[in-house]
């Protein structure tokens, strides 16, 4: 998942300024939570909308595409702690999804907010679950977009990931056992680099020509690797470790009582669909849509027919 974010940020940087919107560099502001300064930029009027980007490691930027929800909402971007503008952690064992999680309370109470809407993309999407779930009272709607209910779901999607590489990458995938049966784990620099040569749309794009960028100011810290391995593990694109190894909402989302949204893309190779439609079986009371000309970003790929559904839902 570390790559979804930044081809989207290069693709709609320029599209972003030219609508005179608040700037995301320049017209934000900093709100101290749990001891850390967090980036936040607000665009739009209305409800409260709180974006949660992915990665792990993903800045905000990438989703300013949601600035099509601002006429009706006031939507919420914000850098987590260790992305973007925000404050990065001294040592790495400060990243944890618990962090998270308790960060988008601490969002509320210092913007405050009686009630939020959640949108949580990609793992995003488990801090929208985990926060829903500790913090009910303070949901109003939850969106879950191309996201993952366990740590089942995750490893899935990295066996999916691989055998897909395998299958259509082979070049790549026989350098990539050269250095793993050398020693050589996801978190290691050259590792990356390889992954890196499996091109984005592959993977993530229904139509790979949706993600072509078109350059732009270079965004800080728009991904941070080091916070990335850390919270999927040192070899997480294979076998996945740490907070990522053990999350688990299953069992528990079918007790969320505000109305929920749950989309994914039919082409997505992250968030995979044989895994994606068994939230109808977890959190049976939720809405689910299957994008049919997306990946993993319906967002980019689709947002006439999203869009319209997120403002329907958010008005119920």
């Amino acid at each position: 998942m570390k790559k979804i974010l930044i081809i989207v940020l290069v693709l709609f940087q320029c599209s972003v300024h030219a609508q005179k919107l608040p700037d995301s560099f320049t017209d934000g502001k900093y709100v101290t939570v749990n001891g850390a300064k967090l980036w936040v930029v607000l665009v739009g009027k209305g409800d409260p909308l709180i974006i949660i980007p992915g990665g792990p490691g993903s800045a905000h930027l990438g989703y300013r595409v949601f600035d099509s929800l601002a006429n009706d909402n006031e939507i919420i971007y914000f850098d987590a702690f260790g992305r973007g503008k925000s404050d990065t952690a001294k040592d790495v064992n400060e990243y944890s999804l618990a962090r998270d999680i308790e960060d988008i309370e601490g969002l509320r109470l210092a913007l405050h907010f009686d009630k939020l809407n959640v949108l949580g993309h990609s793992y995003g999407g488990l801090v929208a679950q985990g926060y829903a779930l500790k913090y009910p009272s303070h949901v109003k709607h939850l969106i879950l977009a191309n996201t993952f209910h366990s740590f089942v779901m995750w490893q899935k999607n990295d066996d999916n990931s691989n055998h897909e590489i395998k299958t259509n990458y082979p070049e790549v995938w026989d350098s990539l056992m050269k250095i793993r049966e050398a020693g050589a784990v996801s978190s290691d620099p050259r590792h990356q680099e390889l992954y890196g040569k499996v091109p984005y749309g592959f993977l993530y794009a229904y139509n790979p020509n949706n993600f072509l960028g078109r350059g732009g100011k270079p965004y800080p810290n728009s991904f941070n690797s080091k916070l990335y391995y850390q919270m999927v593990g040192k070899d997480g694109d294979f076998i996945v470790g740490s907070d990522i190894g053990t999350f688990d909402y299953r069992k528990d989302l079918k007790n969320l009582t505000m109305p929920v949204l749950i989309y994914g893309g039919r082409y997505d190779r992250v968030a995979v669909p044989e895994m994606m439609i068994k939230y109808k079986k977890y959190c049976p009371q939720a809405q689910f849509m299957l994008f049919e000309k997306s990946g993993h970003n319906p967002q980019v790929e689709e947002p006439g027919k999203l869009f319209p559904v997120i403002e329907k839902f958010l008005h119920k």
